[in-house]
């Protein structure tokens, strides 16, 4: 999906990510997550080592398909609650945005 209807931001950057929490927008109006998961990491697959970005040792998460089996029960519940078509495509594009943002405890070095 080229133009992506979520717009995701974890809201801290740099050296403390453990203290951020999900802000996501779905076609500009606010989504708002179940409490559980507000300030979790979404278990997306990516690398998370911040010294080696690039080392495929640290790639963890789930995949695009195995992430939404996963979570498909509180996806469609929030999909529901904030009307958004509770649809493949849709689900696929929320992971994507989340992915882009996604973060492991100890992946920044903070608490090094």
């Amino acid at each position: 999906m080229n133009n992506n209807p979520f717009q995701v931001n974890w809201s801290s950057k740099g050296h403390t990510l453990c203290l951020g929490h999900w802000e996501i927008k779905y076609l500009g109006l606010p989504v708002v997550l179940p409490r559980e998961r507000q300030d979790k990491d979404m278990g997306t697959e990516n690398i998370y080592n911040f010294m080696d970005p690039e080392d495929e040792l640290y790639r963890e998460g789930l995949g695009e398909d195995d992430w939404i089996v996963e979570n498909i029960e509180w996806l469609s519940d929030v999909f529901i609650e904030h009307n958004i078509p509770l649809e493949e495509n849709i689900m696929r594009a929320f992971y994507q945005a989340v992915n882009q943002s996604d973060w492991r405890c100890g992946s920044c070095g903070g608490c090094i």
